[in-house]
């Protein structure tokens, strides 16, 4: 035995040693796209054009087919062919739009280097427009950003003029995007600054535009309500007057002058304080319609965000379907209500907003948040393509069984003129773009799942795990076995472990007000807004703990179709992972675990603690086969993020166990912090 054993490691030292050359160091920068070619190929294509010539290149230098092969580019009209769509062959593609070609020239590309099979094949997108929203700021800030300062913008004091480093850093980004098939960038934060839309920004807008065009990226906007009265010189933004609605056909005209491919406008208004139609007692419908109608000439749309809630008493989850239910089909074909996944606001877990589906005569679009506002921001591991997984194949029931979220939205179940996804940028300035090497990964999963909505989790995470670290040789030394599956295990459990060490069985909105890090169920400062408090979420009392949303409660349950509607009122037929977000539920009531409340709760806190601890067991067995810069940032970032789901479960369960007062089971490990130093040390960094 012992001998076997020492032949086994002495072979296993050989295949490393092998390995370890092919090894370079990986600051993160080429992201999914740093393999290169192997072989030669000829490409034929009777057409000439900036985005053709990107195709030819593309195809030239990251070829890995047989060595000499044609391949034909052929751009031919073809009905079972949408705008970005493309027929795929080993030697040919076609599609009728240019950029039909590119993308089917990184299809064609991403199956030579997975080993997927390539096949005659009709290929098109879930949802015409396929859009990052950028949280940036005119001064270079990003909100809810973590991998540094904007790409786009810059401290005021700086020149708005575009430089080489710009147009090198914006080519690789549009070619990032257009390898997993995004083709828009909303390029400015939705709580919009009003100087956006004046001449100095408008110009940057169009250099990066003239960038981004080639690689069939659209530039869109955020943009202020109330622009016309505080850079028009006007004395109103109300929708209806005369005056407002040519100041906004004018802007309009002068934006499409210098950009002729402009996407239009996202509108944040009436919501936390950004200014909106409702301030002059017009609905959201006056407020997108007369945006629409301006960029309606050019084949503009107005994307207006249903993130809305007032500081009334109902509850919170309610009000956007409130606000946006009676305008149904009062909105002009080119606008698309855009709809944040959950009803609340991008946490761990929610259920999908009622919203969807239930909007039968109006666009809807998705908006799911890419970068990790509430799942451990740029230090945490959390793959997210299983949670948008999740929401897209909620069946909604609106239109009979499977009637899911992602057909209510991508145009299979109502008719709708433009179909959209949006997703909330998690890039920034960082070498490797995103803080953490893993939150690639999310950029990627995001741009995969607008392409086609029907991929699964795994199947993305196969894709870019082997373009993102699979090195030349790698096979020989069984990379499949000891990187690729453990790896990839590991990235599918991990947004279920980050809901476990923070937020299970439905509790939500319990983080920290400091930058949403960390846990707060704690923090309600007398003079802030209740709906802003964890405890306004989590209604934690000596009987229970949740927030009753049944038919007895705040009645959300009712604006979702039947049966869910019914499924989710009972106690006892609504799913456990959302039992805490619509009922307040006793700490004894027993689940069908058979374990109380209490119990299950200590229990998902302890797994999810438990499951990043084997995340590191992980990552420290694959050191050989990832070179070293990589294997060492994420290993430091798995590190705190161990350290900081054990504060989550210390601080969670000493802090709701003060209202069960019931025993942590003992087969449990016992907190290692102090309940009165985690809320004293969470208020100094406020």
């Amino acid at each position: 035995m012992t001998a076997n054993k020492n032949m086994k490691y002495s072979v296993l030292g050989l295949i490393l040693m092998c390995i370890s050359p092919l090894l370079h160091a990986e600051d993160g920068h080429s992201l999914w796209l740093r393999n290169k070619g192997k072989g030669s190929v000829n490409v034929v294509c009777s057409k000439n054009s900036p985005t053709l010539a990107l195709a030819k290149q593309e195809l030239r230098e990251g070829w890995s087919g047989n060595a000499g092969a044609t391949v034909n580019l052929i751009l031919k009209t073809d009905k079972a062919l949408k705008a970005d769509g493309f027929k795929l062959k080993e030697n040919q593609i076609q599609a009728n739009t240019e950029s039909g070609i590119l993308y089917g020239v990184y299809e064609l590309l991403r199956r030579q280097q997975t080993g997927e099979v390539i096949k005659e094949e009709t290929i098109n997108p879930s949802y015409e427009r396929r859009i990052l929203n950028h949280w940036d700021n005119p001064n270079g800030t990003i909100e809810r950003g973590y991998a540094g300062r904007s790409i786009f913008w810059r401290p005021s004091k700086d020149s708005l003029g575009v430089t080489e480093k710009d147009k090198t850093l914006w080519t690789e980004y549009a070619r990032a995007n257009a390898s997993v098939g995004i083709n828009g960038a909303v390029l400015d934060n939705v709580n919009a600054d009003q100087k956006m839309l004046t001449a100095p920004y408008l110009e940057r807008v169009k250099g990066i535009a003239d960038i981004l065009r080639p690689y069939g990226v659209k530039t869109y906007l955020s943009v202020k309500f109330s622009s016309p009265s505080m850079i028009g010189g006007l004395k109103t933004s109300d929708p209806l007057n005369p005056e407002v609605i040519k100041w906004w056909k004018d802007k309009v005209k002068e934006i499409y002058k210098i950009i002729p491919d402009f996407g239009g406008f996202l509108v944040k208004a009436n919501s936390e304080g950004q200014p909106g139609p409702q301030d002059y007692k017009r609905t959201h419908a006056d407020g997108a319609n007369m945006m629409a109608d301006a960029l309606k000439p050019y084949g503009g749309i107005v994307m207006w965000r249903a993130f809305v809630y007032s500081t009334s008493d109902e509850d919170r989850a309610k009000q956007a379907y409130g606000e946006f239910m009676p305008l149904d089909g009062q909105f002009r074909d080119n606008v698309i209500i855009q709809v944040k996944n959950g009803p609340v606001d991008f946490q761990p877990r929610e259920p999908f907003s009622p919203l969807f589906g239930a909007m039968k005569k109006t666009s809807v679009m998705p908006e799911v948040q890419i970068t990790q506002e509430y799942l451990g921001h740029s230090t945490h591991l959390v793959y997210l393509a299983p949670m948008w997984e999740e929401f897209l194949k909620s069946d909604t029931y609106q239109a009979g069984v499977g009637s899911t979220v992602a057909r209510c939205t991508d145009g299979s179940v109502y008719s709708q003129k433009h179909t959209a996804i949006a997703g909330v940028s998690n890039i920034g300035l960082d070498t490797n773009w995103c803080g953490h090497d893993f939150a690639q990964s999310n950029w990627y999963a995001f741009g995969r799942l607008a392409w086609d909505n029907k991929l699964t989790s795994e199947q993305i995470a196969d894709e870019w795990i082997k373009l993102t670290f699979r090195n030349e040789g790698a096979e020989s030394a069984d990379w499949n076995n000891n990187f690729l599956k453990p790896v990839k295990e590991m990235m599918l459990l991990s947004r279920e472990a980050a809901v476990n060490y923070m937020m299970p069985l439905g509790l939500h909105h319990i983080m920290s007000a400091n930058e949403h890090y960390g846990p707060g169920p704690w923090w309600a400062p007398a003079r802030t807004r209740k709906d802003w408090t964890p405890p306004y979420f989590h209604k934690a009392d000596l009987t229970g703990v949740g927030f009753d949303r049944s038919k007895t409660g705040s009645n959300a349950v009712s604006q979702y179709h039947e049966p869910l509607a019914s499924q989710l009122n009972d106690i006892n037929t609504c799913p456990a992972e959302l039992l805490l977000w619509f009922h307040h539920t006793p700490w004894n009531f027993k689940l069908k675990t058979g374990r109380t409340l209490w119990d299950e709760m200590c229990y998902k806190y302890d797994t999810g603690v438990k499951q990043v601890r084997q995340f590191q067991k992980t990552w420290d067995k694959i050191e050989p086969y990832v070179d070293a810069d990589r294997f060492t940032r994420i290993q430091n970032k798995l590190r705190a993020q161990s350290q900081n789901a054990q504060v989550w479960k210390d601080a969670c369960l000493l802090y709701f166990q003060q209202f069960s007062k019931m025993p942590i089971p003992y087969d449990i490990e016992r907190p290692v912090n102090n309940l009165d130093d985690l809320i004293k040390n969470d208020m100094k960094r406020r």
